[in-house]
């Protein structure tokens, strides 16, 4: 319905915004008008994804496309990582929001699938939104809060503490219930130098958005879930919002602008630093254990 060459302007310009997870729309309304479309949805989320996996993956898909024996632990794990966290996501949203009024309610079924699979892949980083974030219940904002907190595959264009993080903590765990001493992942052991450096990586990140969730709800007064939304959206660079950043004080809004450098930077500066300081130490204390629980 818009001229040709406006048309070709905005499909540029949003097929950037989608790949690099910018979030960017030039729509005033972001992408709801288009909330009932597969066309632009299903495109702009396939975007999403790719930019979302990691250029490493990307590369190494189309080396040895047919060839998954030759696939690393890390494209395992971000392939892995993505697809149920993107069903989990859209079964999440999409159930809590079935017949929310403001959000999924005036739907017809196809477009709730839709729209629920659209809100999911953006809490990857990518900032779309094509349902009124502010108008979702408590629940479904926690939840995409988790979900950006997670964030997408690592050397790509996503924020987040990155999938294969995740899923090295979820890795350990299970070994850990299970009695073993060693992490296996996809039939390949992991090094106990991962352990640490992702427990650094998380923990460093939690710590850096709780402060800033609590800070500003002193400075705000506004009630946990959408500051601990805005903060989690802006320390992985995802840019949803539930509508409150308009409202707060200047120093909450630095705050955020803080956090959207720190969540780009810091965990990748972090992490590398981790690796880069390793060294093999000459000596060796004693071994003892704590009660843990």
């Amino acid at each position: 319905g818009r001229p040709v060459g406006e048309a070709a302007w905005l499909a540029v310009f949003h097929a950037v915004s989608s790949f690099n997870n910018a979030g960017f729309s030039l729509f005033s309304d972001n992408m709801i008008g288009f909330v009932a479309d597969p066309v632009v949805s299903l495109t702009l989320s396939t975007a999403v994804i790719l930019g979302g996996l990691g250029f490493p993956v990307i590369l190494q898909l189309l080396r040895w496309w047919r060839r998954p024996l030759l696939w690393s632990m890390n494209t395992r794990i971000v392939l892995a990582a993505t697809a149920m966290l993107l069903m989990v996501g859209t079964v999440y949203i999409t159930a809590i929001e079935w017949n929310n009024p403001a959000t999924l309610g005036p739907l017809d079924w196809p477009a709730k699938i839709l729209a629920g699979f659209f809100q999911s892949v953006q809490t990857r980083t990518a900032g779309f939104n094509s349902i009124d974030i502010g108008g979702a219940s408590e629940a479904t904002q926690f939840g995409m809060s988790a979900l950006m907190f997670i964030g997408a595959g690592p050397a790509g264009t996503a924020g987040g503490i990155k999938v294969t993080t995740f899923a090295v903590l979820l890795f350990i765990l299970i070994a850990e219930v299970r009695g073993q001493g060693v992490v296996n992942i996809f039939g390949k052991r992991l090094s106990r130098a991962v352990h640490r450096q992702a427990i650094s990586v998380v923990l460093l990140s939690v710590a850096v958005v709780v402060a800033a969730t609590v800070a500003i709800m002193l400075m705000s007064g506004l009630s946990l879930t959408p500051v601990l939304f805005e903060s989690v959206s802006a320390f992985a660079t995802v840019g949803l919002s539930t509508g409150i950043t308009a409202q707060l004080p200047v120093g909450a809004q630095l705050i955020l602008a803080a956090l959207m450098l720190i969540g780009r930077l810091g965990p990748i500066t972090f992490a590398t630093a981790l690796a880069l300081r390793e060294r093999e130490t000459l000596f060796q204390y004693p071994k003892e254990r704590p009660i843990i629980g």
